[in-house]
C-alpha cells in the first residue's frame, strides 16, 4: 500500500518538474534573440547531419570487414577502425569550417568522436561476424 502511494506522489512530483522545466525551456527560447535561435538551429542542423553520416559510413562500407577478417591481422583491422574515424572527424571539422569553439563544445565534440569510434567497433564486428557465419 505505501509503495503505491509513494508511485502515485512520485509520478506526480516528476509530472510536475517536468512541465515547469518544459516552461522554463520555453520562456528561454522565445526570449532569445533571432540570430541566437538561428545559430542554435545550424549547430543542431550540422550535428544532425553529422549523426547521420556516422550512422551511415559503416553500413554503406558494408563490404570492408570481411575483407579485414580475411586479412587476419589485429593492424589490418585498427587502421580500419582508424579510418572510419579519420572520416568522421574530418567531417566534423567540415561541418564546423574548422572551429572546434569553446571548451564545452570541444569536450562534446570528443565525446562524440568517442561515440562513433564505438558504434563503428560495434557495426564492423557486427559485419564481421555476419560474413563468418554465411561462409
Amino acid at each position: 500500500m505505501i509503495q503505491s502511494i509513494a508511485r502515485y506522489v512520485g509520478a506526480k512530483v516528476l509530472t510536475a518538474l517536468l512541465v515547469v522545466a518544459s516552461a522554463v525551456v520555453v520562456i528561454w527560447y522565445w526570449r532569445l534573440a533571432p540570430e541566437a535561435r538561428a545559430q542554435m538551429w545550424e549547430v543542431v542542423r550540422g550535428g544532425m547531419i553529422w549523426v547521420g553520416f556516422v550512422f551511415v559510413l559503416p553500413w554503406a562500407l558494408f563490404f570492408v570487414p570481411p575483407r579485414v577478417v580475411r586479412a587476419e591481422s589485429n593492424v589490418v583491422s585498427a587502421l580500419m577502425l582508424l579510418g572510419y574515424l579519420a572520416l568522421d572527424i574530418g567531417f566534423a571539422l567540415y561541418l564546423t569550417a574548422g572551429s572546434m569553439g569553446n571548451a564545452w563544445q570541444t569536450g562534446l565534440m570528443l565525446l562524440g568522436f568517442l561515440c562513433a569510434a564505438t558504434y563503428n567497433f560495434v557495426v564492423c564486428e557486427y559485419l564481421a561476424d555476419r560474413s563468418d557465419n554465411a561462409a
